[in-house]
């Protein structure tokens, strides 16, 4: 296969597209980008239209890049390169999973290495804390870390998303500090949370 360099100006995004790209995700693309360079080629058909990678073509647009590598599939007929762009997305979300104790370790050790983690497309929780740069939950002379609790939660990656935006937000608006908590993802929620209470009581 031949790589071209296109203008991303000259892609054209699929318009009945069905997967989704928000401003969290698009975001950590670009850091992708940054960090490693624009490493995945879009494939595109015999016309510039983008069959996959619309999500990379927009980090590259926001990062103001002229030129993107591109993978030319032009053997596809039309019915073959509708069902690529669904079955793309589709089978990079099912199956596999990852085995948790190693992927722990190893955002542990990149995050020692002073590699955000968040770059990488997981969030602090993914490597089994919270904050992996901030200070540790304090711990009592006995052992027990009361009166803090550490809570888990199981989200989809479109929830993950809008959790991660919303904890941003309330950082951006100052509400990350706590006399009581040196943790300020948990002082952004605990805000989030207060507010949500208040509006509805």
């Amino acid at each position: 296969m031949t790589i071209e360099h296109l203008k991303t100006s000259d892609l054209i995004p699929y318009a009945r597209n069905a997967k989704k790209h928000d401003a969290a995700q698009i975001s950590k693309l670009c850091g992708s980008i940054k960090e490693f360079g624009f490493t995945n080629p879009v494939l595109i058909d015999k016309d510039n239209g983008i069959i996959a990678g619309h999500g990379r073509v927009l980090a590259a647009q926001s990062l103001a890049l002229e030129s993107v590598p591109c993978i030319r599939l032009g053997h596809l007929t039309d019915t073959q390169r509708r069902a690529y762009i669904l079955a793309d997305n589709r089978l990079a979300e099912i199956g596999g999973g990852w085995d948790e104790e190693m992927l722990k370790l190893e955002l542990a050790d990149l995050a020692a290495a002073d590699l955000d983690v968040a770059e990488l497309g997981f969030t602090d929780s993914d490597a089994g804390v919270f904050d992996i740069s901030e200070a540790e939950m304090p711990t009592l002379a006995d052992g027990d870390k009361q009166p803090f609790q550490q809570k888990t939660f199981t989200l989809h990656d479109e929830q993950a998303e809008e959790v991660e935006a919303a904890i941003s937000k309330a950082k951006e608006m100052g509400h990350a500090q706590s006399a009581v908590n040196e943790n300020s993802n948990g002082n952004a929620l605990a805000f989030i949370c207060q507010s949500f209470n208040r509006a509805n009581a």
